[in-house]
């Protein structure tokens, strides 16, 4: 592992969510906001080296499913993507995962540089 990124807020599914949109993208811009600051908390070494693999750990009480899973993640794998300088587009150079354990609410990225088979 390259680095580890956490975040201690809870990482909510805003597939389902019915908000008004300035309120969602509020949520929307503030996750992004927190994945790049503790980014740049990151040694540059550690920030300049190739990325092939990306996990995304939520951390929660109860699960969600696959969907709402990475659909909790859209704006911090776009945040993500954005910092990598790559597209998250299938078929990337970079391979996107999504996993999630019991625990306090938050959520962590892991930065890897090799691929799963």
């Amino acid at each position: 592992m390259i680095a580890r990124i956490r975040v201690d807020k809870a990482l909510p599914s805003l597939a389902n969510a019915r908000l008004h949109w300035a309120l969602k993208a509020k949520v929307i811009k503030a996750q992004r906001t927190e994945v790049m600051s503790r980014w740049l908390c990151l040694p540059l070494a550690d920030r300049r080296r190739p990325v092939a693999r990306v996990v995304f750990v939520r951390t929660s009480p109860r699960q969600l499913d696959d969907d709402n899973l990475a659909s909790a993640f859209k704006a911090v794998r776009d945040e993500v993507a954005s910092l990598l300088g790559v597209s998250d587009a299938p078929g990337g150079p970079v391979q996107w995962r999504y996993e999630q354990r019991r625990g306090k609410p938050g959520f962590e990225v892991e930065f890897w540089a090799e691929v799963m088979p």
